[in-house]
């Protein structure tokens, strides 16, 4: 049984999120391609590629700059690059044989996971298993890189490697409103009412099983308006921040 106050790292999962996401059919193949190149690289090839992870406000329209950005890095470095999100990572946790061929292909241990995983908070008794699969899956991508990694704690759990770059979205109240409310054809009112409590969600599983402030900017290496600053002005510039020299 929960504790009382617990967070249930399903709860954090469910609606309104499966809406705001696109369909995973259509990344999954993605997936494979990345992952099957770690057991085919060559012994001349770089060990260090960059992984990137996208951290947001809830109400922020970050899945467009990731898809964008995933576009930018496949034509500036010519290789294939995967895109994980919520849908696409619970969807490898949940599917054992997809998630045994990802985890083959990438290897069963890495020199990060053990180190992260025991920083897990005391204080959190739900679901752990369910996401020391996910941070099993995402410490193992970042490692071998060309991936974008949008959610799920990734910046706080890959912060100390070194081919990581991390980024986040925030906006004012009114631009997640307006955008939510256009997602879901919900009224701006239910709107508020949702992403008020899906913050608190995510903010409480942060600081209840990471341990960590959710709003500490020192993780970040840029920081963004989604006022003032579009889909494809946010990819392109963290395309130039990790290419360009």
């Amino acid at each position: 049984m929960k504790r009382p106050g617990a967070v249930d790292f399903q709860e954090v999962t469910a609606m309104p999120d499966v809406q705001l996401i696109p369909s995973i059919d259509n990344r999954l193949g993605a997936l494979i391609e990345v992952t099957r190149r770690q057991r085919s690289r060559t012994i001349d090839e770089p060990l260090l590629k960059p992984a990137i992870t996208v951290s947001r406000e809830f109400g922020c329209e970050a899945y467009p700059v990731a898809e964008l950005l995933r576009q930018q890095m496949e034509k500036r470095t010519g290789e294939n690059w995967a895109l994980m999100d919520k849908a696409l990572l619970d969807e490898v946790a949940r599917n054992h044989n997809l998630s045994e061929q990802v985890l083959q292909n990438l290897g069963e241990k890495n020199r990060f996971l053990d180190e992260f995983l025991s920083t897990f908070s005391p204080r959190w008794k739900s679901d752990k298993d369910y996401y020391r699969l996910l941070t099993r899956q995402i410490i193992a991508l970042a490692e071998q890189g060309n991936v974008i990694i949008m959610g799920r704690g990734a910046p706080i759990v890959t912060r100390t490697m070194r081919n990581c770059f991390h980024f986040r979205m925030f906006a004012s109240m009114a631009f997640k409103k307006k955008s939510i409310a256009r997602r879901l054809a919900v009224a701006e009112g239910e709107a508020e009412a949702i992403i008020e409590r899906r913050q608190k969600e995510r903010d409480r599983f942060i600081r209840e099983f990471l341990d960590r402030d959710p709003y500490d900017l020192s993780v970040y290496h840029l920081v963004f308006n989604n006022d003032r600053s579009a889909a494809a002005k946010i990819a392109d510039t963290i395309a130039d921040y990790i290419l360009k020299p």
